[in-house]
């Protein structure tokens, strides 16, 4: 029912992410419910799984949607990895490398009869029978977006991926002095343009009807926020801004388990640089002048309560216009 009220309200796609739930049983579920969406994961963890289960998965749902699948791949943490999932871990940006272009080899096989030799150092794929072999898609080419954020993987966004997915962890300092330039230098060896690519926007967007509700959006932020600054991989963007103590203050009172004091610790001038806030009504104009010249996308989330659909419809229509 969510997917059928995003698709009448103008949205242009619906994406899941991986923790509660399976995305790609998700994303099965919508794309036989809805007519135009997109459908993504944002994002599935690579490393727990194999690249040709992803390549079978991806395959059928790019079938089931009628060609609206994009598949959104990320490495996640190591602690993740190693105690969650019960993998290893090593090298994340060079496997990733390898995910991504074993996943064209085994696709290349299927679709065109390429004889499937993919070697690499941590992936090999060189048996194909006919027993796995779906053939030929009437829908070929999923594109293939992938989580980046340090510069290794920014670079390999841009060498070999069709877009990025940015972390809301991100400010728009951080875009412009660390994400975009690394896309930019890894285009320049695809041979490819940043124009080429799918840039997903970064930072929260604390949104709503009534500015009641962009308050409580607001706060929910700044208790995220407080998730994320404790984690050594994102320290680098606060330490770019000069509130890298921060993050220091906040794995000591988690430590401590003293979580209740950890979002005093956030400030409203941390809040407005990692965020966006607004009504319906209002806050096209900032999406615009945060995002306009770099992002060809905006997540905005869809309230449970259809009660201001129509205020919500008015927004996406306004953004399409910027676009």
């Amino acid at each position: 029912a969510l997917a059928r009220r995003a698709e009448a309200l103008g949205y242009d796609g619906i994406t899941f992410a991986e923790n509660k739930h399976d995305p790609f049983v998700l994303g099965a579920l919508v794309a036989a419910h809805t007519q135009r969406v997109t459908i993504g994961t944002v994002v599935a963890i690579a490393f727990s799984r194999s690249p040709m289960s992803i390549a079978h998965t991806a395959w059928t749902l790019q079938q089931l949607s009628h060609g609206r699948f994009e598949l959104g791949l990320g490495t996640s943490l190591k602690p993740l990895n190693e105690q969650q999932y019960s993998v290893p871990w090593s090298h994340p940006a060079a496997r990733m490398r390898e995910y991504v272009q074993s996943l064209r080899a085994i696709w290349d096989c299927w679709q065109n009869g390429t004889q499937l030799n993919y070697q690499g150092e941590h992936y090999a794929f060189s048996l194909m029978t006919a027993n796995f072999d779906p053939g030929p898609s009437k829908y070929p080419g999923i594109p293939v977006y992938i989580a980046a954020m340090g510069p290794m993987m920014c670079r390999l966004v841009g060498e070999c991926c069709d877009g990025i997915l940015t972390h809301s962890f991100t400010t728009r300092r951080y875009m412009e002095e660390t994400i975009l330039p690394r896309i930019d230098a890894g285009v320049k060896l695809s041979g490819r343009a940043r124009k080429d690519l799918a840039i997903a926007a970064g930072s929260w967007i604390c949104t709503g009807a009534t500015e009641e509700e962009v308050q409580q959006a607001r706060e929910d932020v700044r208790r995220t926020m407080t998730q994320y600054a404790v984690v050594r991989t994102y320290k680098g963007v606060m330490d770019l801004h000069g509130w890298g103590e921060t993050c220091l203050r906040l794995r000591e009172l988690m430590l401590k388990r003293q979580w209740d004091k950890m979002p005093a610790l956030i400030t409203d001038e941390m809040l407005d640089t990692f965020s966006v806030s607004g009504t319906y009504d209002t806050i096209g104009p900032k999406l615009k002048e945060r995002f306009g010249d770099y992002a060809t996308r905006i997540p905005i989330s869809l309230p449970s309560n259809s009660k201001h659909d129509d205020r919500l419809g008015a927004l996406v229509e306004k953004l399409h216009k910027y676009a």
